[in-house]
């Protein structure tokens, strides 16, 4: 089992449940659009992807009606969903411990940076992050595998054998493999085993003490 120096997490669905607020925000954007959505769990598919791509891919929308769609969500998000959030138990300790361990924590989110910040600020998680990475507002820098790339040039690191990215999504995972690092499919978020393990996830975990065991010192 490898000791990695730097672990990198995923935000949504792997260190907080943002369920609630995201879903809010992409309901809000699409009844602007004349779209309602009777059953929230079909809005659950947005979580992790970039917006933009979400927007277009499952409902069609062109490139500069769906860019236009993101900044409608960020008016009811900005303001309330961003808040509309809570952390998965177990993480708050699973960061001190890492933290204690000497490894660098480092946040690779597609999720703006600013808001990043805001939401690990609100949940007293900040201070255990080395680094925190995440797109720019206008939506560049999305795709995880840049958010990875910036984080990494940010922080100085070249051993890549020494990161492993921690996420939910195959997303995360793909992203990691586009960069060589590994990565490890937490199953508590919104992917699922299949998700992850066709993505190439190197290990996969249902939960929290799953991650414990996998990282922390015996």
């Amino acid at each position: 089992m490898k000791d990695y120096k730097y672990i990198f997490f995923d935000l949504d669905g792997t260190l907080t449940d943002p369920g609630l607020g995201i879903t809010n925000s992409v309901a809000y954007s699409l009844e602007k659009y004349g779209i309602s959505v009777d059953d929230r769990s079909e809005l659950y598919k947005f979580i992790g992807p970039p917006l933009i791509d979400s927007y277009m891919d499952f409902y069609n929308f062109s490139k500069e009606k769906a860019v236009q769609a993101v900044e409608v969500y960020r008016e009811y998000y900005a303001v309330k969903g961003i808040f509309e959030n809570y952390v998965y138990d177990g993480i708050p300790g699973l960061l001190k411990l890492l933290q204690a361990d000497g490894k660098k924590i480092i946040l690779a989110t597609s999720k703006p940076e600013e808001y990043a910040k805001i939401i690990l600020e609100h949940f007293d998680l900040a201070k255990y992050f080395f680094y925190i990475a995440g797109s720019n507002m206008d939506e560049s820098r999305s795709k995880k595998s840049e958010v990875i790339s910036y984080a990494l040039q940010k922080c100085q690191i070249k051993d890549k054998s020494q990161v492993v990215m921690i996420g939910d999504r195959e997303h995360d995972i793909i992203g990691a493999k586009e960069i060589g690092l590994d990565s490890i499919g937490v199953l508590y978020g919104y992917g699922d085993y299949k998700e992850l393990e066709c993505a190439g996830a190197d290990q996969i975990v249902e939960n929290v003490n799953g991650l414990r065991d996998i990282l922390c010192k015996k």
